[in-house]
């Protein structure tokens, strides 16, 4: 009796939570399944009476489902209320934690990619990272949600991991103090100038407006000549976001489609008409640490010719995972779609292959964190604390001597930047010749309409003026 009712209420629960979206399922196929089912509670009462010491069935049913969307892939998992709560937060932006984002390779918890500017970036983790123990625990096997679990944790606590990294022959600890990640996903400044810079850490449910807040300030200060878009160790996020951020840059056509199983997983997103709007010059920045939401952009970016992907290839997460909510506060983060970019490539296991492949070169005169805090390579009067002021324009060329020297201070950073990040140096090079390109390609036009002008100005009396003009316009267009 107890197996009985057992079966039945995990055959209502899923007959309930999978109504929102079910493939067909023969008879034959819910028989076998009640059958493992009933395999599985007869395995549990005996463990029940049994075991050693009195089991927590709750507990033991977690695991069993875990375990359950375990074997399925790396990216489908079972969602603790706790669990589902912390996700909820992580695509708002708002968790605590060291900042990285991992996945599961060969039963073993690997780093997809550090978000910038967090504690593991700045511990110093990279891509490809073997997580082998947290805090003394072995992670072989470990779901990734547990290991996320472990990771998290209060503000200004402390996180110990093991970490192999090829080519090293021993494993290294790193103490990570955790904090709160950012919310802002997107930084933003100009290179030179009207060659502009943006950085976008990770897809979160504010990007997308972010990203244009960006380059509407950016505009302000000077028009932009030509745009990189940095997606490096970029982990993803919300497709939503992928999309929105794609058609920023878009005129018209296909971003990404998505298939599944059945009919209502099977999506299409297209772009929008943005009025000629952020049509300049675009170079994107991608490397092995830039996953899911990051390959749509740099995938849709590249099929429609749009602009040049430069880095190396890219992670290769295709699949769109589902988030369904149970009872109690729970969830399934299940695998439901696989995406495909504009052109009808899968891009799962395989990843973006960058137009120019460009590998990173270590600084190796980068000693450490320290060098990001560049000082003026100068030092006048003005710059000493408790320096007499100008008697006549004190206050105003105090000001302006501040000003300045914080000017010079982010030009210092700038240029230290481009001479640390080999791949910065390679898109920037690549966005200026694009530029001169489309300035050349431009000023030809113009003097194509002006030959045609001139055409249609000296025309013979007898000439009639609309066919020498459509004429003249065939020829430009011809040219």
């Amino acid at each position: 009796m107890k197996i009985s009712a057992f079966l039945f209420l995990i055959l209502s629960t899923f007959i309930t939570h999978a109504s929102v979206s079910q493939a067909d399922i023969s008879q034959d196929q819910r028989e076998a399944t009640y059958h493992q089912l009933e395999i599985f509670a007869n395995v549990l009462s005996i463990l029940q009476e049994n075991y050693i010491e009195e089991i927590n069935a709750d507990s033991t049913i977690e695991g069993a489902i875990s375990g359950m969307l375990l074997s399925l892939d790396p990216h489908s998992s079972y969602l603790t209320g706790e669990d589902f709560e912390a996700l909820q937060d992580e695509t708002r932006g708002n968790f605590s934690g060291i900042g990285v984002e991992i996945t599961i390779r060969d039963g073993i918890i690997t780093v997809i990619s550090p978000i910038e500017g967090t504690p593991a970036d700045k511990a110093g983790l990279k891509a490809k990272d073997i997580i082998v123990k947290i805090d003394g625990e072995p992670t072989k096997n470990m779901p990734s949600m547990k290991a996320s679990k472990l990771l998290r944790g209060p503000k200004d606590s402390e996180v110990t991991i093991s970490i192999y990294r090829d080519g090293w022959q021993e494993l290294k600890e790193f103490t990570i103090v955790r904090d709160t990640i950012p919310l802002q996903s997107v930084t933003g400044f100009f290179l030179e100038p009207g060659f502009a810079y943006v950085r976008i850490t990770n897809f979160q449910g504010q990007t997308t407006r972010d990203l244009k807040e960006t380059l509407a300030d950016l505009e302000k200060e000077k028009q932009i000549k030509g745009l990189i878009l940095d997606l490096r160790n970029n982990p993803g996020g919300l497709l939503d976001q992928a999309v929105s951020v794609s058609d920023i840059f878009l005129e018209k056509g296909l971003v990404v489609y998505t298939t599944g199983r059945i009919p209502e997983q099977n999506m299409t997103f297209q772009a929008h008409a943005n009025n000629g709007q952020n049509l300049y010059p675009l170079v994107i920045l991608v490397n092995e640490g830039s996953a899911s939401a990051s390959e749509i952009v740099a995938g849709a970016i590249q099929d429609h010719k749009r602009g040049v992907i430069v880095g190396t290839q890219t992670f290769g997460k295709g699949s769109v995972q589902t988030i369904l909510p149970m009872p109690g506060g729970s969830g399934l983060r299940l695998t439901t779609a696989r995406y495909y970019t504009p052109s009808g490539r899968s891009i799962q296991a395989t990843g973006i292959v960058p137009d120019v492949e460009v590998p990173h070169i270590p600084d190796i005169n980068q000693e450490n964190e320290e060098e990001e805090r560049i000082l003026p390579d100068f030092l006048r009067e003005a710059d000493l604390k408790n320096h007499i002021l100008n008697r006549e324009d004190s206050v105003d060329a105090s000001s302006a001597s501040k000003e300045k020297n914080k000017i010079e201070q982010e030009e210092n950073r700038i240029k230290n930047k481009l001479k640390r990040d080999n791949q910065l140096r390679s898109g920037l090079n690549i966005l200026k010749s694009l530029n001169l390109y489309t300035e050349y390609k431009t000023d030809s036009d113009e003097k194509k309409v002006n030959i045609s002008t001139i055409r249609i100005y000296n025309k013979t009396p007898n000439e009639p003026l609309n066919e020498k003009l459509n004429e003249n316009l065939d020829e430009s267009q011809n040219l």
